[in-house]
């Protein structure tokens, strides 16, 4: 049974005409004909009666008209439902770290949402080790993450800038009188870190490990807001994105250490698996993000 017969069958109902209907539908008189008698053979019964030139709904044809008018009416609404809408709509999920969600993105999405409200946004919070498996799982259509270069050819980086990390201590630890500051110096100090699986805790341990260095200690904080503050109050360095700390270095309760160790190639990155399907939805909110994003980082 298909939609083009149910069609026929309704228009030569309403028309009670053969011919009347070809003309309405742009089709031959035989090319209705033979849909009819498609139809009728798939049921199994008569839907017509036929007597010389006249037709009439038989009454198994009365009854499929009520059911046929039904699918048909379905089929265009659920068509409606999904096919490409002027004003973009849909549900877009996003996966981003916790130090993104509160410096970049929460400007990014309030426009966002200003421009486009039929787009619902879900945001998750995730950590920098989660966003691969979360993408193939299509968990979230899209992460923003803050990392060196992503090079796994099963994504597709659709923007990546360059993201100022600093090393930071209180005004008044003893780092913040060397003009130069080398790896060998920061690895007699207490270090305030996040999770092992945070990657700006990865870059500096390995820097460190290639010079055969270790850190004296180690306290884990899974917190940027509680690492800041253990760092102000004078128990260690922190190394952060620089604008996740710009009202504590405003401030001066946080400084900024003259860091002459390798340099913090980090890029904050927008993702998305090569595979995944781009809906309106998801189309929108990268073109948006790659045209507001970069501003941002002119104004630091």
């Amino acid at each position: 049974m298909e939609l083009r017969q149910l069609n026929t069958f309704i228009t030569v109902a309403d028309l009670n005409n053969f011919t009347r209907a070809a003309d309405v539908l742009g089709y031959t008189q035989p090319t209705v004909t033979s849909q009819i008698q498609l139809l009728e053979s798939e049921l199994g019964v008569r839907l017509f009666e036929r007597i010389k030139k006249n037709i009439s709904l038989t009454y198994e044809g009365k009854k499929f008209l009520v059911y046929a008018k039904e699918i048909v009416a379905m089929c265009e609404e659920a068509k409606n439902t999904v096919k490409k809408q002027p004003i973009p709509k849909g549900v877009v999920t996003i996966g981003a770290l916790e130090s993104l969600c509160t410096t970049r993105l929460h400007t990014l999405l309030k426009d966002f949402h200003e421009k486009f409200p039929d787009i619902e946004i879900i945001l998750k919070t995730i950590k920098s080790t989660e966003y691969e498996e979360l993408l193939l799982g299509n968990q979230i259509d899209v992460a923003f993450c803050l990392d060196r270069i992503i090079k796994t050819s099963d994504f597709i980086v659709d923007l990546a800038i360059p993201e100022s990390l600093v090393l930071l201590t209180s005004p008044n630890h003893p780092l913040t009188k060397l003009f130069k500051v080398y790896p060998e110096d920061i690895a007699d100090h207490l270090f305030i870190l996040a999770e092992e699986e945070c990657s700006y805790r990865r870059t500096i341990l390995a820097i460190l490990n290639n010079l055969n260095l270790k850190p004296k200690s180690i306290m884990e904080i899974g917190s940027i807001q509680a690492m800041k503050q253990l760092a102000i109050s004078g128990l260690g360095i922190i190394l952060l994105p620089k604008i996740t700390v710009k009202e504590e270095l405003f401030k001066g309760e946080l400084v900024e250490l003259n860091w002459h160790g390798p340099a913090f190639e980090f890029f904050t990155q927008v993702i998305y698996h090569e595979d995944k399907w781009i809906s309106p939805a998801l189309q929108t909110l990268l073109n948006i993000t790659k045209s507001a994003l970069p501003l941002q980082y002119c104004n630091d």
